[in-house]
Formats: C-alpha cells, sequence, structure tokens
C-alpha cells in the first residue's frame, strides 16, 4: 500500500500470508474443509490479479493469497525462505544466490524453477506490463534501468545459475533488499499459462501461494480454493470468498447477518460509531498499524509551489481538533513521517506544532496577507472510511486558522486511484489533484519505504513532485548501506532527511490509524498485529463450524 492509494501501499496494509517454516506436503494430507469469507470493501471488483501491477491494497490482499515469491515475512516482520529454501550473500553485501526450494509447483502441477522467477522479474521490470512499484523497488538491481526503458528485455543483475539457483546483483548494498523481494512485484508468475492465455491470463491464475483462482465473479467476489501443491501444505481451508462491497457500512451490515468472516484491512477498518458496543466482544481485533494518513500537496502547481503556503496550512492544522473529531480509539495523531514502531522512529524528530500566528505570517511572506489573491484550494479525497470527517475538519482548521476558503471533492476510490495516477503523470494538468488526501503503509519495515520511497525527487512514488537536493542525497547515502553496515548509522542518516521533509512541507503528516477489524471466532489460525491481518501458516488456518 502503497494508496489512497496509489502505490503499493497500501501496504500496511497488505494481507501476509503463509508466515512460519513448515515442511513438505504431507504424504496424506487432511482434506480441506470449510470456506473463509472476506469481505473487501470500497471496491466494486478488483482492479487486477497481476502481481507486476498491484498498485492498491485490495489487489495485493487476493495477490498474496494466490501468489508468493522467494522470501517471506513472518508474523514477527522477520525474514524467512518461501520458494527460496535458502540464500548467501556475499562479502560486498551486493550479490545473492537463491537455492529455490526443490519440488516447488505451480497450483496446476507445473514445477517451478530459477528460470520462472527471472521471468517473472524481469516482467515486472517491463514497462509493457505498467507496473507502477516495481522500478522503484527494484531499479538497484543491475541492469533494471535498461530494462525500464526498453534498452533490452532481462536485467544482467538477474542470472539463472541452474535450474535451482537464482543470482541477483545490486549497484549498491541495500540492508532492505530482502524486505522488498517479499512484496509482490516479485512474485512468481506462470509464464506456460501466460503465453496461453494472452491478456485473459488473470482468468486462470495460478501461483505459488496458499490458494488457487476457482472463480472470478467481476463486481461480485473472487472464489479461491486450496492449492494442493502448497509447499508448506495442504491448507484445511477448502475456499476463501473474497466479497466486493461498494463501503465499509456495508461490509459490516452483511457481517450482522453472518454472511462474512472477516471485515476491515487497515485502510478501512470497522466503522468508528459502532466500536463503543464491540468493545468486549471477542470478534473485535485492534492493532496500531504501520501506516500513516497524510496530506499531499502537487508541487508543480499553485500555490503549493510555495513552500510558505504549504508551511502555512501545516501551522494551521489543528490535530487536537482532527483527534477530537474521530474516536480516539481509532487514531493515533502524528506531526511525522515515520509511524511508530517502524525501524528508525525511535529516532525523535518535531514536526509543524498547530500555530495559527505563526501560520498567519507564513501566508504572508507568501504574498497572499489574509488569504487574498490566493488560488481557490480543493482538498480532494476518496470517499471511504472516516476520510471524509477527516476533510471536513481540515477545512474547518483553514478557514478558521487563515480566513481562506477551502473547497472539497468527494470521489470513489476508483477515480481517486485514475486522480492520483494523472497527477503523478501530468502534475500540470488542469485536471491534475491540487491538494489530497492520502495514505501509505509500510510495504516492509524500513524507513526507506517511506521516505526514500515517498519524497525522493526521482521515485515514482513522489506523487507530488516534491524536491529537495539535500534530502535526496541523505536518503540515498542511507539506502545504499548493506546489512553489514550499523543500522543506527543508517537511521541517523534518515532522522536528518525527515527533519528537511517536515520543514519544508514534503507531506502533512495527520495521523497513525489503530487497524480494527472483526474476525469470527470460528476462524482459526489468525492473528493482527502493525502489519495486518496475519496467517503464521495457511496450512493451519481452519473455519470450524457454528
Amino acid at each position: 500500500m502503497a494508496v489512497p492509494f496509489r502505490g503499493p501501499s497500501l501496504l500496511v496494509l497488505s494481507l501476509l500470508l503463509g508466515l512460519s517454516l513448515g515442511g513438505c506436503i504431507p504424504s496424506q494430507p487432511t482434506q480441506p474443509t470449510g470456506t473463509l469469507r472476506w469481505a473487501l470493501d470500497s471496491i466494486t471488483d478488483l482492479p487486477t490479479l497481476d502481481p507486476a501491477q498491484a498498485g492498491d491494497q485490495k489487489s495485493s490482499a487476493a495477490i498474496n493469497q494466490i501468489f508468493a515469491g522467494l522470501v517471506r515475512r513472518d508474523e514477527n516482520a522477520r525474514i524467512q525462505p518461501d520458494g527460496a529454501e535458502r540464500w548467501s550473500v556475499s562479502k560486498d553485501g551486493r550479490t545473492y544466490t537463491f537455492t529455490i526450494r526443490n519440488g516447488l509447483k505451480f497450483a496446476d502441477g507445473t514445477p517451478v524453477t530459477a528460470h520462472d522467477f527471472a521471468y517473472s522479474i524481469n516482467r515486472a521490470l517491463a514497462p509493457e506490463f505498467a507496473s507502477f512499484g516495481a522500478p522503484a523497488q527494484l531499479g538497484h538491481i543491475v541492469g533494471a534501468q535498461e530494462v525500464i526503458e526498453k534498452k533490452t528485455k532481462t536485467a544482467k543483475g538477474i542470472k539463472v545459475i541452474d535450474e535451482q539457483t537464482l543470482q541477483i546483483e545490486l549497484d549498491e548494498p541495500r540492508a532492505y533488499f530482502l524486505s522488498q523481494l517479499a512484496y509482490v512485484y516479485t512474485f512468481v508468475v506462470p509464464q506456460k499459462v501466460i503465453a496461453e492465455k494472452g491478456k485473459n491470463w488473470q482468468e486462470y491464475a495460478v501461483g505459488t501461494g496458499p490458494f488457487r483462482l476457482k472463480e472470478w465473479s467481476h463486481k461480485k467476489e473472487l472464489v479461491l480454493e486450496s492449492n494442493p501443491y502448497y509447499w508448506r501444505g495442504i491448507p484445511k481451508v477448502a475456499n476463501v470468498r473474497l466479497i466486493f462491497f461498494k463501503t465499509i457500512e456495508d461490509a459490516y451490515q452483511s457481517y450482522q447477518r453472518n454472511e462474512v468472516d472477516v471485515i476491515g484491512d487497515g485502510e478501512s477498518n470497522v466503522p468508528s460509531e459502532y466500536l463503543a458496543k464491540l468493545q468486549n466482544s471477542p470478534d473485535l481485533k485492534v492493532a496500531p498499524a504501520l501506516t500513516v494518513w497524510y496530506v499531499g500537496f502537487n508541487n508543480q502547481r499553485s500555490p503549493f509551489d510555495n513552500v510558505q503556503v504549504r508551511q502555512a496550512l501545516a501551522l494551521a492544522t489543528d490535530k487536537r481538533l482532527l483527534s477530537q473529531s474521530l474516536p480516539a480509539e481509532t487514531i493515533m495523531p502524528t506531526d511525522r513521517i515515520l509511524p511508530k514502531g517502524l525501524g528508525g522512529s525511535e529516532k525523535l524528530v518535531e514536526g509543524q506544532a498547530f500555530n495559527p500566528a505563526t501560520a498567519q505570517a507564513a501566508l504572508r511572506l507568501a504574498g497572499y496577507f489574509g488569504g487574498q489573491d490566493l488560488p481557490e484550494i480543493t482538498l480532494t479525497y476518496a470517499k471511504t472510511g472516516e476520510v471524509p470527517l477527516v476533510a471536513e475538519t481540515l477545512k474547518k482548521t483553514w478557514e478558521d486558522s487563515l480566513g481562506i476558503k477551502v473547497k472539497l471533492a468527494e470521489l470513489s476510490l476508483e477515480k481517486f486511484i485514475k486522480q492520483m495516477d494523472l497527477t503523478y503523470q501530468k502534475p500540470k494538468n488542469a485536471q491534475a489533484l491540487q491538494l489530497y488526501i492520502s495514505v501509505w503503509g509500510a510495504d516492509y519495515p524500513d524507513p526507506q519505504n517511506f521516505l526514500s520511497q515517498q519524497l525522493h525527487s526521482k521515485s515514482p512514488n513522489n506523487n507530488g513532485h516534491w524536491s529537495d537536493k539535500e534530502f535526496d542525497r541523505l536518503v540515498e547515502q542511507a539506502d545504499q548501506m548493506g546489512e553489514q553496515q550499523k543500522a543506527d548509522e543508517r537511521f541517523d542518516l534518515y532522522q536528518k532527511a525527515e527533519r528537511i521533509a517536515l520543514e519544508k512541507v514534503g507531506w502533512l503528516p495527520l495521523y497513525n490509524p489503530r487497524t480494527s477489524i472483526l474476525v469470527r471466532p470460528t476462524v482459526k489460525g489468525l492473528i493482527l498485529n502493525p502489519s495486518g491481518l496475519t496467517a503464521p501458516n495457511w496450512a493451519e488456518v481452519r473455519v470450524e463450524a457454528q
């Protein structure tokens, strides 16, 4: 996730499946039984099932159940083997050698080799597949830029040594590289199916994850069935129904009618008006999320190409009013970019504190005394969860503190994503967003995923086109440190970079959400942690009869 939703964001938000070490498929497996009914809200259909094209949390949730990669994160966010049973790293920290798991198969029984992983990673880098995040996450593989720029089909840093051995060479050491490989872009896809089915291959999707596609009823639901070739054992759940709902309220009412077993995913949470009466319910699960909601600015359009205007809005944002407007159990107001609990967040930084007088002074210095001659400001947001209430609160605090007028523009989630795409691609276009509410969650638990991925001037995740040379220099230096170097030194550099981004308002952080979901007690084997709803081992998840 990142989204609102553009970008893979919407991680925090993605579902981490198959997350602890397990053995081979048992010789006499237990017959899968039961159906897990999982609500995916705020959508009418999934944008994609292609790992290379995932740009939203809902798609990633489904993709994580069907596909898998070389490595995975466990319930404690530690990297564990998946398609690769082991790996080694060269002394200079640049070359990773993976041994593909013996007997690994796609869900249709086709053997998986190192060639399949090489094909999948190169495919994600290829521009014809319009991958949003792969170039940003994987662009440091040697030769990746040549693939991205259509100069070649394969990156020279991706080498198949033999059927069971894959080698990946980086341009510089990257301490977070294995974490990036745990995200969907590098998940192995079936080359044979893609070649045979062409553009329709997603209707026949098979991967190495715990489930395989049974039926995609567009604009209704996605039905999955257990993968009989899943390397950790055949899942005990026979089917998973991912049911689409236009709103979280619709999903909640369906839950009350016992039509679904799980609602909420971190991007959308249990409606706040119901939380009080649910406090003692065994169904309710609450956890802080590695996610930040923020206001983004289009730095290529007036008036937000002026740092003092951005500072004025930051200084005029009353976080106390925001926290009073939303239930206390749903948010934690923040002045910084890195969410609490993420590596590096223990390094303290200070954001722009609420100060109407200083905000007015900043607006005067920008040339808009009392807001006069200020171009019309439109705050755009997606109609999902508590976001409309957040937008109303921001409008009030800015108008009261600065004496300006703010127009609100509410879009469906699908339309918002399209507008965010346009804003990144053509920031000066008349239809590009000017000011927007968005969210970013940890695709992998490292400050690089927030600071470098979102605010480096050349990052494709930098939707607002914010740019600062010293910020770029600091994050580049931190990014290129390998695993052998002290994390504390890396985090010091990120701390300095975050201070610059806050001072110059590359983002205006608002709050860190608390994930609130409902899971029926009949569902066994799922847990909620800061990374999201997690199955330590999908082979062991089951749904008991009521």
